[in-house]
């Protein structure tokens, strides 16, 4: 891959980088289009470890099903049930895999940095599935990819981004990647939901969903990370919803062309309403799907020994 050996966050893609990852997966989709048997034999005989720290379901079965069409061994390896649950450190389980010959991991962690850490005492690829409040570049990849599919470009796409930004690592990784392809990212939000520093990233920050939208040609709504919250951000649900969700009546002031994207889980009611979930409009269903397919081109890139790989 031209991209380094891991796959840590959304800045180690630059423009080159983040388009042959989509291009590799629009030709992986067709590839295994006309197969009976939805599998390649890209990375038989390597290993793939799924190291999850933190709940996932989208994104650990969407990584340990690229792998299996890929022809990867695949170790799911919870945290939960085991000897991390006796206190083994992060290293010491890394260590572990290695020595049992993994050639990816694949990590989801609470600490923000913990991939990075990983990478620095394993020999294999280290490939970010979300790390804290930090990043989770696969995701912004596989939205990029159903933007491209859905609207046939990235380039001066706007995308508006709502919501708990402060607690999205999706956030975080979509304005990083989004803007290095070349699309204009507006971010609203409370202004309690927004970090730290957000001034010196590559967007419009906006509090008033309403003007917004009549001009946005994505509008990627965020879950309320109630979990992360330890104090009121907001002041009442229902207050957020107002101010903050995506109704059919706010739906209906978006361009004809617009789509509505949500990373998942949702909170139905609370950031998205059911009829805009279900709408023609919506990508939610679709970005699931891309999300093997572009996890499998990153795969493919990190293990396959591509042109220009290190």
């Amino acid at each position: 891959m031209v991209v380094k050996r891991h796959l840590l966050e959304a800045a180690d893609l630059d423009r080159d980088d983040a388009t042959l990852v989509l291009d590799t997966a629009a030709q992986i989709e067709s590839a295994l289009a006309g197969r009976e048997v939805k599998k390649l034999p890209t990375l038989r005989g390597r290993t793939v470890v799924n190291l999850f720290y933190e709940d996932s379901t989208r994104t650990r079965i969407s990584f340990e099903l690229a792998a299996k069409r890929l022809s990867a061994d695949v170790i799911n390896f919870s945290a939960k049930g085991s000897s991390v649950s006796k206190g083994e450190s992060l290293k010491d389980t890394a260590l572990t895999l290695e020595a049992m010959g993994s050639d990816a991991i694949v990590v989801r962690h609470g600490a923000s940095g913990a991939p990075h850490r990983l990478a620095q005492w394993v020999q294999g690829s280290v490939v970010n599935a979300g790390d804290g409040t930090h990043e989770h570049p696969t995701q912004a990849l596989l939205d990029a990819y159903t933007i491209r599919q859905r609207l046939g470009r990235l380039d001066g796409v706007r995308v508006v981004i709502v919501g708990d930004v402060l607690h999205s690592r999706v956030a975080r990784s979509n304005v990083w990647l989004l803007a290095t392809l070349g699309a204009e990212v507006t971010l609203v939000a409370p202004p309690t939901l927004l970090p730290v520093g957000v001034g010196s990233w590559p967007v419009t920050v906006g509090y008033d969903l309403d003007a917004v939208l009549p001009k946005a040609d994505v509008v990627m709504m965020l879950r309320v990370q109630a979990e992360r919250m330890n104090a009121s951000f907001f002041p009442s649900a229902r207050e957020y919803s107002r101010r903050y969700g995506l109704d059919a009546r706010r739906m209906g002031t978006l361009p004809d062309e617009a789509i509505v994207m949500h990373p998942g889980p949702m909170n139905r009611g609370m950031e998205i309403a059911a009829e805009v979930a279900d709408s023609a409009r919506s990508t939610i269903v679709d970005q699931v799907g891309n999300g093997v397919s572009v996890r499998m081109a990153v795969l493919y890139l990190l293990l396959g020994g591509a042109p220009g790989s290190e």
